[in-house]
Order: C-alpha cells, then sequence, then structure tokens
C-alpha cells in the first residue's frame, strides 16, 4: 500500500537493484498502471517521462505539457518510447486529457520510491520539509512535500504532508522502506521528539543527531545548563591497519575533576558615550597656543 494514499502504487518495495538502474523507464516499468487495459493506447513508462520532459522544458500546466508533446520531433518521441502506428509508423504523442488523467491517477509515492537512491550504508541522511513554489491553488493551499537526501546531495524519497497535519506525522512513514542500519540521520528541531527517536533507534537501528531549540523549553533549559566551559576534550592516535599509518581518534569529552562548576553570569560593563569621550580628550595632548600678543 502507498504511504500516501489508500492505493496500491507499488506492488512491493523496489529493490536496492531497481534503484541503481540508470535508465529511467526501467524502474518504472515496476509501477503499476492505474488505467483499464482496455482502449489504453500509450503506456504509462511512455506517458510519464513524456510529462517530464515536458515540465523540465518549461511547462507548467497539463496544457502546456500536451503543447509541448505535440510538437516534439519524432525521434523525441521515439527516445521517450512512444510507439509508431499505422503503415507510415507515425509516433502520435497522448493528449493533454490523457497526460492529466494518468498524472492525477498514479501516486507520487511509487515514483519517489522508484526513481530515489537508497540511503543504505551511507554516512548521512537529512530530513527536511519545503513547500513547493506555484503549487498553491484558489481552493487547495501549497503543497508541503517532507524529503530525505543523503550526505552527497541524492534524494532518497519525499512525502507530501497532508493539509491537516504536520512533519512529524509523516516522519516514520517517509523512512520506512529503507535500511538505515548504523545511518545517521539529521532533521531539524520539528523532529526533536521522543517519538521519531524512539522509531529511529529501535526500529531503524540508526543514530540520530536533532536540534534543540525553544520548542522544547525543559530539554532546552537542560542543556544550557551543563558545564561545557568545564569539558576537557582528550585526542589520541590510533594506528590504522589498511595502511599502517596513525589516524586521529575521536575526541573523548569528560569534566575536570578537580573544578566546581557555577553557573555563569552574563554581564557586560556599560559605558556611556560621554565617557568615551571625555577619557579620549584626557588622553589627548593639549595643544600649544598660537596666539599673537596684541
Amino acid at each position: 500500500m502507498c504511504r500516501q494514499s489508500a492505493t496500491a502504487c507499488l506492488i512491493k518495495s523496489p529493490s536496492p537493484a531497481t534503484r541503481e538502474l540508470s535508465v529511467l523507464t526501467d524502474r518504472l516499468t515496476a509501477l503499476p498502471d492505474p488505467r483499464d487495459r482496455r482502449g489504453r493506447r500509450h503506456s504509462l513508462v511512455a506517458v510519464l517521462p513524456t510529462a517530464v520532459c515536458a515540465a523540465l522544458a518549461g511547462a507548467r500546466s497539463c496544457l502546456a505539457i500536451g503543447q509541448r508533446a505535440r510538437h516534439a520531433p519524432q525521434h523525441t518521441l521515439a527516445r521517450l518510447g512512444i510507439r509508431a502506428h499505422g503503415p507510415l509508423g507515425v509516433r502520435t504523442p497522448p493528449s493533454a486529457s490523457t497526460l492529466r488523467r494518468v498524472l492525477v491517477a498514479v501516486c507520487p509515492g511509487g515514483p519517489a520510491d522508484l526513481l530515489g537512491t537508497d540511503p543504505a550504508g551511507t554516512d548521512t541522511v537529512a530530513v527536511d520539509g519545503k513547500t513547493a513554489r506555484g503549487s498553491r491553488t484558489g481552493t487547495q493551499a501549497a503543497a508541503h512535500l517532507l524529503a530525505a537526501a543523503t550526505g552527497t546531495g541524492h534524494t532518497a524519497t519525499q512525502l507530501r504532508v497532508p493539509t491537516k497535519t504536520n512533519e512529524v506525522t509523516g516522519f516514520a512513514r517517509l523512512l520506512a522502506p529503507f535500511d538505515l542500519t548504523g545511518v545517521t540521520v539529521t532533521a531539524d528541531a520539528l523532529h526533536t521528539r521522543c517519538d521519531p527517536a524512539r522509531h529511529l533507534i529501535e526500529d531503524k537501528n540508526a543514530h540520530h543527531l536533532l536540534l534543540v531549540k525553544g520548542n522544547q523549553p525543559r530539554l532546552h533549559a537542560a542543556l544550557r545548563s551543563l558545564p561545557r566551559s568545564q569539558v576537557q576534550a582528550r585526542r589520541s592516535t590510533t594506528a590504522n591497519a589498511g595502511t599502517g599509518g596513525a589516524r586521529p581518534a575521536p575526541p573523548a569529552c569528560s569534566p575536570s575533576p578537580t573544578s566546581t562548576w557555577t553557573s555563569p553570569t552574563w554581564s557586560r560593563p556599560r559605558r556611556s558615550c560621554g565617557t568615551a569621550r571625555t577619557s579620549a580628550r584626557a588622553r589627548s595632548p593639549a595643544r600649544p597656543s598660537t596666539s599673537s600678543p596684541t
């Protein structure tokens, strides 16, 4: 079942070998066609790349996508997978209505999983949400997308956040299909909660790095009260078995056993502008008088 709706957009989660395929049409073959088999002239593998290429060329509506497809040359339609018909072998692109029906029927969760990069084995995965520019209409709010990207800049997957919810409810659904064992997942302060952290540790066997701000006042106050000024960092070198050299080990932090920590006072001495000018005049040497006797 899809992670965004109740429709079955994927028979099963794509395997890592499927995500590593370099050809776009080879990945889209795992996506079921939501249309009826009768009267189907263009395959789903041909319709979706046509819409994507038209959008990349500047089309901003289904009508504009249909116009771009209608004016495409024959060799471009052949590369998009449009089949030839008739004795002359003319390739007819899908119409604007066909493109609109397919784009509305296909759930975005399936293509997002198929076209994304498998984050298994990477160092870090960053989770963040952004509002799509130009997606707001007169009756619907702008589309808010929650995405996960690897440290190399490749997008793993993305979800559209429902209108009446926020990013917190889609955090677990976003990372559900992936193996994140040993991966460090980073997120902003909105996801600094117990449920996302517990999901990463217990369900995904992953590490997490979450930002703490004022939305968690007790945790923020507890972290600010730590004696950071009294922490001593120790570094050492360990032998590298692969190269025979030495590399620095991660720093081990521990508080100083002989020091006592007191809460710092953030006081700054204030000095008025008049005092500063007076002291500057006092430091400057007196100028000799140049007046002539009368």
